[in-house]
């Protein structure tokens, strides 16, 4: 079970890397958020190390960066999140694998998933982007991946018991969902560009097709 983590964080990593995901920095307006994930969120991983509380508080942010910087290159940079949260709490790898994957791979990757599901199944409007990729959709894939983790041992606090335990993860998803949400729409308003997983051609219908 120790292997776990880190064996799927490698695959994962093996099969983003593939597709060549350092060719979207080729796009300069995903540097804006690359640098933002990469200073910002580390702190928000590390945080459990950091504070003294029966709960450990730990928002992701995965989806958000998987929003912004596609799925191939959220994968590295999400592990690379990982090593730097482990530099600043001082924990081993093995707890840097754990949150690569917990925090970061599965909820990025189900975010995905569902992204895709939604782009080919449901309506293609602004707001199915907004509040069912960014907001409903974070929900539910934070909570997912926090509830694979309990099951699998990764408590939140020894002492919590694991139906308030998950009462809480179920809380946190929804902190989660509000940051992705809120962010996703600002960027949709003002920055576009910061976000790969936009496109104004598929979400916004133009007027000429809106006549036929």
């Amino acid at each position: 079970m120790e292997l776990l983590a880190p064996v799927t964080v490698a695959g994962t990593l093996a099969v983003a890397l593939s597709f060549r995901p350092w060719r979207l920095l080729g796009n300069s307006g995903l540097i804006s958020p690359l640098l933002a994930a990469l200073v910002i969120t580390p702190w928000l991983w590390a945080l459990p190390w950091l504070h003294r509380m029966p709960v450990q508080l730990q928002l992701s942010g995965a989806c958000l960066i998987g929003l912004a910087l596609g799925w191939p290159l959220a994968i590295p940079v999400l592990c690379l999140i990982a090593v730097l949260a482990g530099l600043i709490a001082s924990v081993g790898w093995q707890q840097q694998a754990d949150m690569a994957l917990w925090l970061g791979v599965v909820p990025v990757t189900l975010s995905f998933l569902l992204g895709m599901a939604l782009r080919r199944w449901v309506w293609k409007h602004l707001f199915v982007y907004i509040l069912g990729r960014a907001f409903l959709g974070t929900v539910v894939c934070m909570f997912i991946s926090g509830a694979l983790a309990q099951r699998l041992g990764h408590n939140l606090a020894a002492a919590i018991d694991p139906d308030l335990a998950m009462v809480a993860r179920w809380l946190m998803a929804w902190g989660d969902a509000v940051l992705t949400g809120m962010m996703a729409a600002i960027c949709v308003a003002f920055r576009p560009h910061w976000l790969a997983t936009w496109s104004d051609r598929i979400y916004i219908r133009q007027p000429h097709d809106a006549a036929q």
